[in-house]
């Protein structure tokens, strides 16, 4: 049969076709994280609000004996909080609903030591509704803190409270719409009211029934991820709001139950900071930390809120090392943000948005020393796509490849934002980058774990026409989805 030219050229670009659809992804490493951590580390910086009882008590831990009439916040403006906390750049809010006192700022039907109680909107208010309305107003999202200690139950400690418990669970995962993350504390027992007991409880390391809440958030809230004991993120191992260097986004099975708040093993927290390389479950480090020193409102600590400065560090060692960062920013008597509090905010955002406006990369040629199967799917123009789904990636024989970012002038580069295609997992191991100095390649910079987000802020401005990133370790090909290279803003 003889074929002419024109189909000759249609059986030539098909079989073209195939082999370039033969050029499969890389296979994913180790532990990959679900959907619900992908989104999750999308948000990077989100909001705690501490509020409640001892917003009024001028405390940090209320004893459980609290009158619920105490509780009135006269100026309460929930779209004004969300407002001051979307200025500072938060992405979502997690309240307080139910801290260590037991005081519920909602009306739920399993206390009376809660807001239907209170003198406030003549007990007919409900902060977790209002909060939670606000925040979908403003497009941020919604997650709720539930303290498993309850120093005011007079159950507390025996069985009949874990169905207590279970059920304010409930109440707040079924009646304010989608949550995002839920919250535990690893604050558990001691000293309390109990209901007039006036007394210490301990409790064993089951009592909470964890296998029973973690059923019920999976029932109820299939897209919400869990902090706390045998949840999806694990405590970074301190209140500084600081990531370990490295922080790997996997961990060990082995390493559960290290959430408690007040472990004092350092080897503990040294692990929950650090995490495991090549561990076998997907369960990155959240980084909480207030911007004042206490975690409630306290009018004698208006003086000492963190400056925009701290903050900024604190995100370069929170998001910048690949792990989340969750600001605390507390309401006021009144149940507004405090102005010292929303102007720094403010102030650091702006901050961190001049540092990053100038993104290099874009404009630069990339050359990479392979491509998989030679296929533009895995290229490098993948590295400046803005996605996070879209990678550059290498041959699976190539495991310490090279790109180069050549920006045709001299340009002063301050920092360098790393991103991997976690979808398939945390691949690389260890990395230099290079700048063209001289006539020749000098190395300005050099980590390890990349993950989620990796910020490398150089400690000056470096003069350069051309960045080199080197894949120095790494067990498989890479799949790297950022490269971005930013220029000093006076």
């Amino acid at each position: 049969m003889e074929i002419s030219r024109r189909q000759f050229v249609i059986v030539g670009a098909g079989s073209l076709f195939a082999r370039a659809n033969k050029i499969h992804e890389p296979a994913p490493y180790g532990a990959v994280p679900s959907a619900p951590q992908l989104r999750w580390h999308d948000l990077e910086t989100y909001a705690f609000l501490h509020f409640t009882v001892n917003t009024f008590t001028d405390k940090e831990w209320g004893y459980g004996d609290e009158d619920p009439n105490i509780f009135n916040p006269t100026m309460f403006d929930p779209d004004a909080i969300v407002r001051d906390l979307k200025a500072g750049g938060m992405k979502a809010v997690i309240l307080t609903c139910k801290h260590h006192d037991g005081f519920c700022l909602w009306p739920t039907k399993t206390t009376e030591h809660c807001i239907r109680n209170s003198r406030w909107r003549d007990g007919k208010g409900d902060v977790v509704r209002d909060i939670a309305a606000a925040a979908k107003r403003a497009g941020l999202k919604f997650g709720v803190y539930v303290s498993p200690w309850d120093r005011s139950n007079a159950k507390y400690g025996t069985p009949d409270y874990l169905p207590l418990y279970r059920e304010q669970i409930t109440e707040l995962l079924t009646n304010y719409g989608p949550i995002f993350e839920v919250w535990f504390d690893g604050a558990n027992g001691g000293d309390g009211y109990y209901g007039g007991a006036r007394e210490k409880r301990s409790i064993s390391a089951g009592y909470y029934q964890w296998d029973k809440i973690l059923a019920i958030i999976h029932r109820l809230q299939s897209e919400a991820v869990i902090f706390g004991e045998a949840g999806d993120i694990r405590w970074v191992g301190n209140e500084s709001g600081i990531a370990g260097d490295p922080c790997w986004a996997t961990f060990s099975p082995a390493l559960e139950g290290l959430q408690d708040a007040h472990a004092s093993a350092e080897g503990s927290r040294d692990v929950l900071m650090h995490g495991v390389r090549n561990g076998s479950m997907w369960k990155p480090a959240e980084c909480d930390v207030s911007i004042r020193p206490g975690w409630f409102w306290h009018e004698s600590q208006n003086a000492k809120v963190k400056t925009p400065d701290q903050l900024v560090d604190l995100y370069f060692e929170s998001v910048g090392r690949g792990a989340s960062f969750l600001l605390n920013v507390p309401p006021n008597r009144k149940g507004l943000i405090e102005d010292v509090d929303a102007k720094t905010l403010v102030q650091y955002r702006q901050n961190i948005q001049r540092m990053f406006a100038q993104d290099l990369a874009k404009s630069a040629r990339l050359l990479p020393s392979n491509v998989r199967g030679g296929s533009a799917k895995f290229g490098a123009s993948n590295l400046v796509d803005e996605s996070r789904t879209t990678y550059w990636a290498t041959d699976d024989a190539v495991t310490l490849p090279n790109v180069t970012l050549e920006f045709g002038a001299l340009k002063q580069v301050s920092i360098i934002r790393l991103r991997e295609a976690i979808q398939l997992g945390q691949r690389i191991g260890a990395f230099g980058i290079d700048a063209w100095q001289g006539g020749g390649w000098t190395q300005i910079a050099t980590g390890t774990s990349i993950g989620a987000c990796r910020i490398i802020r150089l400690p000056a401005p470096v003069a350069t026409s051309k960045i080199r990133l080197r894949i120095t370790d790494s067990p498989v090909c890479i799949a790297l989805a950022e490269l971005s290279v930013f220029s000093t803003v006076s």
